[in-house]
C-alpha cells in the first residue's frame, strides 16, 4: 500500500483507509464482532494504517477497533470523533470543553490505548466557539492524550479559525463522483492551509460499486432508507452514472469501485478516502484501487462522462443537512 501525508502535518497514512462505522452502525444489523475484528486485522495485514471510528457509532465500534488493532497499535493511526450529546447523533450537538474531555477519556478506555491519533469534531457546534473547541483539543495534545486535531463537515471559515488556534491535520467530509461539493471551497482552502482531506462515503454509500440496483431493498435500520438520493425515482435516474463508470472500469480492467476510489486519489496527493465494508473480498477490492492508475486522458474521459449525468436527489434529509457547516 502506498502512503500519503495528510497535508503538511507530518502524519503519514496509507493511501486508502478503512471506515469502521458500518460494522456496528447505520447499515442494518451490526456485524459479528469476531468477524469484524478479523476484517480490521486483515486490513492492517494488507497495509491499511488509517482506521476511522467515532463515539456516535456506539461503544461497540470503538471497542472492536481497539481490540482488533491492539497487536499492531504502534503501526496504525486510529481516528475517532466527539461532538454529540451523550454520543447520540439524534440527541443534538455538544462540543463543550468538558464534554470533549469526557469523550476523550471514554474513547481511550474503550480502545485500550494511551492516545488518540486523530481526534475529530464530528459536527460543528454553533453553541460553542470553535476557538474553545480547538483550544481544548490543543490541551489534550499537550497532555499526550491526542496527537492530531481534525474537523468533520466544517466550512471554510470554521476551518480557518480552528487552524489558527490548533493546526488542523485533516478535514473529513463526504466526497465522491456523485457528491463533489467540496471542490468548490473546501479543497482550495485545505490546499492553502496544508490540511489533509479524508473523504467518507467515497463509494456513494455503496451506489458507485454498481451493486445497488433499481429494486434493491435495504434492511429496516439502514440509513439509506431515508436518504433522498436513494428514493426509487432518484435511484433509477442515478443508474446512468453507474453505466458510465462501468464503461471506464472495463477499459481499465478494474471494478467500478476501484475506479471511483482511484478517481479520488487522483484529485490531490493529500486525499485519503476511507471506504467501509464488512466483507473481506470488498476490502481487497477497495484497497486494490491503489494499483489503478488513471491517466490524464482517463481523468478527462471521466470528467466528460460525469458532466453528462445530472445526479438526482439530495444527499441528506433536511434535518441531517442542518448539522453541516456549509
Amino acid at each position: 500500500m502506498n502512503k500519503r501525508e495528510l497535508g503538511t502535518s507530518g502524519l503519514e497514512v496509507s493511501s486508502i483507509g478503512l471506515g469502521c462505522m458500518g460494522m456496528t452502525f447505520g447499515y442494518g444489523a451490526a456485524a459479528d464482532t469476531g468477524e469484524a475484528i478479523k476484517l480490521i486485522r486483515a486490513a492492517a495485514e494488507r497495509g491499511v494504517t488509517l482506521f476511522d471510528s467515532a463515539e456516535a457509532y456506539g461503544e461497540a465500534n470503538e471497542k472492536l477497533v481497539g481490540e482488533a488493532l491492539a497487536p499492531v497499535r504502534d503501526q496504525v493511526v486510529i481516528a475517532t470523533k466527539f461532538g454529540f450529546k451523550d454520543g447520540n447523533s439524534a440527541a443534538g450537538l455538544d462540543s463543550r470543553p468538558e464534554r470533549i474531555r469526557l469523550v476523550a477519556e471514554q474513547s481511550l478506555q474503550r480502545m485500550q490505548t494511551d492516545r488518540i491519533d486523530l481526534f475529530y469534531q464530528h459536527r460543528v457546534d454553533p453553541a460553542v466557539p470553535i476557538e474553545e473547541v480547538a483550544g481544548t483539543v490543543r490541551e489534550l495534545i499537550q497532555e499526550g492524550k491526542v496527537k492530531h486535531f481534525g474537523l468533520s463537515e466544517a466550512g471554510a471559515d470554521i476551518i480557518r479559525r480552528a487552524h489558527a488556534v490548533q493546526p488542523v491535520t485533516a478535514v473529513q467530509s463526504e466526497y465522491s463522483m456523485w457528491w463533489r461539493e467540496p471542490e468548490q471551497v473546501i479543497l482550495p482552502t485545505l490546499e492553502e492551509l496544508g490540511i489533509g482531506f479524508v473523504p467518507f462515503s467515497p463509494l456513494g454509500k455503496g451506489f458507485l460499486t454498481g451493486a445497488i440496483k433499481e429494486d434493491t431493498k435495504f434492511a429496516e435500520n439502514d440509513i439509506r432508507n431515508i436518504l433522498p438520493r436513494f428514493e426509487d425515482e432518484a435511484r433509477q435516474a442515478n443508474l446512468a452514472l453507474i453505466a458510465l463508470i462501468g464503461d471506464i472500469a472495463e477499459a481499465k480492467q478494474a471494478t467500478q469501485a476501484q475506479v471511483a476510489i482511484a478517481w479520488l486519489l487522483a484529485q490531490r496527493p493529500w486525499i485519503t478516502p476511507i471506504p467501509g465494508t464488512t466483507k473481506l473480498h470488498r476490502l481487497e477490492e477497495n484497497i486494490g484501487a491503489d494499483n489503478v492508475e488513471l491517466t490524464t486522458q482517463d481523468l478527462q474521459r471521466i470528467e466528460s462522462a460525469l458532466s453528462e449525468v445530472q445526479i438526482k436527489g439530495d444527499r441528506y434529509t433536511a434535518q441531517q443537512q442542518s448539522t453541516i457547516n456549509r
